[in-house]
């Protein structure tokens, strides 16, 4: 292998681990988002459940 090959190979390699890098940035950033959504639906449907007992105690 001469020192061209391995500087194109070791770029080329170099390019797929940032952009595997890259992906996984992201997919994080999703993820982080869908669990601070699925966080405020649960304290939505605690919050309707508790106002619903509420209202069951009081009738």
């Amino acid at each position: 292998m001469t020192l061209e090959e391995f500087e194109s190979q070791t770029r080329e390699e170099l390019e797929q681990t940032l952009n595997q890098l890259q992906s996984a940035t992201l997919l994080i950033a999703e993820l982080t988002a869908q669990i601070s959504q699925t966080g405020r639906t649960v304290q939505s449907l605690s919050q309707n459940i508790e106002t619903f007992v509420a209202q069951q105690r009081s009738q």
